[in-house]
């Protein structure tokens, strides 16, 4: 039975990670703005997190982290240096090695952080308000993702950001707080639905949550 359990657990590990590539190679994954790149990839993240644990689901965030490596540095935008150690800062003809924190812990923390969340929810909730639980656990994920992103630009690249957006240093946070209120809120609200429509149909026909 544990065997038969591992086998459809890795499964639907690959399934999700399948999932990741596709959403990569297609439009609707990164969505390209004037300045940066919308995404939805890091929903199956949030799902495979709740469904099937945070070892799972960080190495899926790992997965959602090549991803932005790979579309940042062959296809570049302004602002793809902040993700890839490949693209040169502005100025420079060299890029920063710390742009691989900024591509891989946030996606690797939301295949973890949603796990807890949803945990606590449901002991805080019970499980008559699941539905709630996973809208909530969704919309953290997502906003994981926006926030630590963000951040991590503006203490590892706040000089380089203010360059390439041509704005001065010290009004470069108040970008950074336009992009989380602009970008991720919306972001948020598609991962909350998403997630708690999925999470609840999957979990009617597949025994994977922990």
């Amino acid at each position: 039975m544990n065997r038969q359990n591992g086998i459809h657990r890795m499964t639907i590990t690959a399934l999700f990670c399948g999932i990741i590539l596709l959403l990569n190679f297609t439009p609707i994954g990164y969505i390209q703005l004037p300045l940066i790149k919308a995404t939805i990839i890091h929903v199956p993240v949030i799902i495979g997190a709740i469904l099937l644990g945070p070892k799972i689901g960080a190495g899926l965030g790992f997965v959602f982290g090549l991803t932005s490596l790979y579309n940042n540095t062959f296809t570049p935008t302004l602002l793809s240096f902040v993700f890839s150690p490949l693209i040169p800062l502005p100025g420079t003809e060299h890029g920063s090695w710390t742009a691989l924190l900024v591509a891989f812990l946030p996606r690797i923390l939301v295949g973890v952080i949603p796990y807890y969340f949803y945990r606590l929810m449901n002991r805080v909730l019970n499980k008559k308000h699941d539905m709630l639980s996973l809208t909530l656990s969704g919309l953290i994920g997502s906003m994981t993702n926006t926030i630590l992103v963000m951040h991590l630009i503006y203490f590892l690249f706040r000089d380089s950001y203010g360059q390439a957006k041509g704005i001065p240093v010290d009004v470069v946070y108040h970008a950074v707080l336009a992009v989380i209120f602009t970008n991720g809120v919306p972001e948020a609200v598609v991962a909350a639905v998403l997630t708690a429509v999925i999470c609840r149909t999957l979990s009617k026909i597949t025994p994977t949550r922990l």
